[in-house]
Formats: C-alpha cells, structure tokens, sequence
C-alpha cells in the first residue's frame, strides 16, 4: 500500500484502456448532458464536432474510472479529492476512441489541521488512441499518512 510518504515529486505514470462506445456517449448525454450534438447525427454534423462526440463531463468519469482502477492495481491509500485547480477539454472524444492517462506528481504537502493526511497535485492528461491529448486537469488528491505522529515539514 502506497501512503503519503511514499509519493515522489516528478514521479510519472501511464495507466487505463477505456473504449469509447456509442451507446455509452448517447446513455450519458441523454441523462446529463442532453445538448443535440451529444444525441443526434445529424445535429452534430452541423456543428464543428462533424459527429457525435462524448460530453466533457463524461471524459471526465472515463478517466475517473480509469484513475480508481489504477489506485487499486497499485493499492494507494487514496482518501478523495477536494477538487480541481484546472480542466481543459483539447479535442473532441468520439465513440470508437481508446483513452489513456498519463500523470504526474507535481507536489505534495502534509495538512496541518488533519495529521491522518496529505494533499497531492497532479497533472494528468487523457490521450485517444492516436496519442493525441484530449483533455488535462490538475487534480488534487487526499492520501493517508503511515505515520501521523510525524513532525510536518514545513
């Protein structure tokens, strides 16, 4: 189990295969974010999307479903997220499309009014399957400490 002290500054890592269905993007879109280029062929050939394409929202749940799945194959002692700093949205998702993510650790830091945590901040960018960056976030992470009674570095 990987825990606070163990993260590394700069450390990088390539996970997650996610297949992009066209049920998946209609099912989604028709429940959360019903605009017509997500729902319709040919509302979306009108647009500069030229066909159905994933909403941004729903980017978002394929990589949160590719990070839970690679926090646990690597067992980290992960608590949840108090958020982003940063989400863009690159270049349109479309059903066929194969995603990835690939993250770094950007920094770390002890809470100091909960012992029991730190804070991580990562950059994590979403590739298709031609290696091209389809969205990135800067994503901030909570993860138990081994040793909470350790002095917190300043």
């Amino acid at each position: 189990m990987d825990y606070y002290e163990d993260l590394v500054v700069g450390r990088k890592s390539s996970y997650g295969h996610y297949e992009v269905t066209r049920e998946e993007v209609l099912e989604f879109a028709a429940k959360y974010d019903p605009q017509p280029f997500h729902l319709s062929d040919e509302a979306a050939a009108k647009t500069h999307f030229g066909r159905i394409s994933a909403s941004g929202w729903h980017t978002c749940a394929m990589t949160m479903a590719m990070m839970v799945a690679n926090m646990k194959e690597n067992r980290q002692a992960g608590l949840g997220s108090p958020g982003m700093d940063e989400l863009y949205w690159l270049k349109p998702v479309y059903p066929g499309d194969t995603l990835r993510v690939e993250s770094e650790l950007l920094e770390k830091r002890r809470s100091k009014s909960r012992r029991e945590m730190g804070i991580m901040k990562s950059r994590n960018t979403v590739f298709n399957q031609h290696g091209e960056p389809v969205m990135t976030m800067i994503a901030n992470g909570l993860i138990a400490v081994r040793d909470p009674g350790a002095p917190i570095e300043d």
